[in-house]
């Protein structure tokens, strides 16, 4: 296995800039991902995701700005880079002709990987995927979820220390879904670096360290999942009282609250601890029994729509960031 290079960021993007046409599928993108973590992206069709993950793994150039990866320069040495990522689209790209293990072992000894080690990679990552029993069949025979784990394993065959995941577990099953997910935390246990695009909400908050939303090719907000949970509705202090029949009463005391009859609570808008403690401090005093209290912040999901609104953005409907073939103009860039 190859000695990991040691930087503080493993991903650093300045002014990232990409045009199709009229379109600015990114405007001015900065970015810092930290080595040994997952970066989750989120944003609605056409944010300019996936046109940043093709720029970060070379396969289209930008119209201006500059990205490191890896500690390698996205434009100027772009060979050295491709031999330290790895990269999975959003639909699989395997061939067909060859066996699962066919396809693994090959692209173990593109990477430079010794024969007895490809062999081994292949085969723990064929287990992992639960590919083991169709690992000799043809790709062109496995179904769409196999073909898709069978393109995970082969971006993970050479540990890459960054592994751009493209929405990876689109259309795969839950219980693959979970294989997938513990296989990246594997990975970043051992010190690799993820880039992660997805529109589930549960896959960003299983694996994402810190997130990025992105909407009209522009980095719209950042930081950690409960963080822009915080910045978006705060916490909600539910008490529940031991007779229901009180919340009006409660509710009187506390300004701002409001009383959920259905659930049995009263709903408290606070900002810190102390706002907790007073609140809890003035009905105790105020003589109301009170069987329980709890916090709520909102979900990652109210926090997207929160954020990007429900809505896609206009050019959503011919943003090239939701095309998945490579123009021919860029074709060369992978050659």
């Amino acid at each position: 296995m190859t000695t990991r290079r040691t930087y503080e960021n493993a991903v650093e993007v300045r002014g990232l800039v990409k045009h199709y046409g009229a379109t600015k599928a990114l405007d001015g993108v900065d970015l810092d991902v930290r080595q040994g973590t997952v970066l989750g992206v989120l944003g609605p069709n056409g944010a300019g995701k996936t046109t940043l993950v093709r720029v970060l793994s070379t396969l289209i150039q930008p119209d201006a700005g500059t990205a490191r990866v890896a500690g390698y320069d996205v434009l100027r040495q772009p060979r050295e880079l491709r031999r330290v990522i790895g990269l999975t689209g959003q639909y699989a790209s395997v061939d067909e002709a060859l066996s699962g293990w066919e396809n693994l072992y090959m692209i173990g000894r593109l990477l430079d990987l010794s024969r007895k080690e490809a062999r081994a990679r292949a085969g723990d990552l064929l287990e992992r995927f639960s590919l083991t029993e169709a690992a000799k069949r043809p790709a062109k025979g496995y179904s769409g979820g196999m073909r898709r784990r069978l393109d995970l394993a082969a971006s993970m065959i050479g540990h890459p220390a960054v592994l751009y995941l493209d929405e990876p577990t689109t259309g795969l099953d839950p219980r693959t879904r979970n294989e997938v997910w513990k296989e990246v935390q594997r990975m970043v246990a051992e010190g690799a670096t993820v880039l992660l695009t997805t529109q589930y909400m549960e896959e960003a908050e299983q694996l994402a360290h810190e997130l990025t939303v992105f909407d009209r090719g522009r980095v719209i907000a950042a930081g950690r999942v409960d963080e822009l949970k915080a910045k978006v509705g705060g916490r909600t202090l539910q008490i529940r009282p031991v007779d229901p029949g009180t919340l009006p009463a409660m509710a009187a005391v506390l300004a701002g609250s409001t009383p959920d009859h259905a659930a049995g609570v009263l709903n408290v808008p606070i900002t810190s601890d102390e706002q907790l403690t007073e609140a809890v401090g003035l009905l105790g005093a105020r003589g109301f029994a009170i069987a329980g209290i709890g916090t709520h912040l909102p979900s990652l999901d109210e926090v997207f729509l929160a954020i990007t609104g429900q809505k896609a953005s206009p050019e959503d409907v011919r943003d090239p960031d939701a095309q998945d073939d490579v123009r021919d103009e860029d074709k060369e860039l992978v050659a």
